[in-house]
């Protein structure tokens, strides 16, 4: 029997600005196309999915055990396939120098095997071992919010989300901050977005091993990438 591609629909009336438009992203009738062609599923002869897709992937994932609390030279690739790169001086420093020696006891302080909407906020507040690991990163010359925030998000894919400038762009800079802002609004109406998310993972036939925030992310940035909006820097 043929997988149903009909989403569970969310109410609207529960839900926060972030939740409703979330909600309106996943809802979306080209979404499990976007979600298939992202992954490279039922592509064409000839035809390339997204190297995007490798993310979580490459070498295993950056959040297996005996790695999840120190970076590694695949990481820094794995963050290039979302079309950032770490300066070639931070990623040495990350590598073999004072900044690899610090960020292993804040990843370590991090949880590696909860989903972000069955964390407590205090896990993504300002002060917690994801913000200072965070801010740490930003500290680094050439490292900017977006690429600090792909690192943590190979680490813990979980947990911390994939958020660049077409996902902000199509979120509208959530406040006080996105982690918190989107904490809460995978926990509204019963968890409904979460749900809604690995409904999409599993028609579209994502591997599971993808998590639902990355199917949150990825379906977000495609629609809004398709709607061709002019998304600030």
């Amino acid at each position: 029997m043929a997988a149903s591609t009909a989403v569970s629909g969310v109410s609207d009336g529960a839900l926060s600005p972030l939740g409703r438009r979330l909600g309106a992203l996943l809802s979306s009738e080209r979404v499990v196309r976007d979600l298939r062609q992202y992954f490279g599923l039922g592509v064409p002869p000839g035809g390339m999915p997204f190297t995007g897709s490798r993310f979580e992937h490459l070498a295993g994932g950056g959040d297996r055990r005996e790695v999840a609390d120190r970076f590694t030279a695949e990481d820094l690739v794995a963050v290039q396939t979302l079309s950032v790169t770490v300066p070639a001086p931070v990623a040495l420093d990350i590598l073999e120098g004072r900044l690899g020696a610090q960020l292993p006891g804040l990843l370590h302080a991090i949880p590696r095997d909860i989903d972000m909407v069955d964390a407590e906020a205090d896990v993504l507040v300002e002060g917690s071992p994801a913000d200072q690991a965070w801010h740490l990163l930003c500290d680094q010359y050439g490292v900017d919010w977006v690429i600090a925030g792909n690192l943590l998000a190979r680490k813990r894919p979980q947990l911390l989300p994939v958020y660049d400038k077409v996902v902000r762009c199509a979120l509208d800079r959530p406040r006080p901050s996105f982690w918190l802002a989107l904490h809460a609004a995978l926990r509204e109406d019963d968890g409904a977005v979460h749900r809604q998310s690995l409904e999409l993972r599993q028609i579209a036939g994502v591997p599971e091993t993808v998590s639902a925030l990355r199917v949150c992310d990825v379906a977000v940035w495609m629609g809004h990438r398709a709607e061709e909006h002019a998304c600030p820097r």
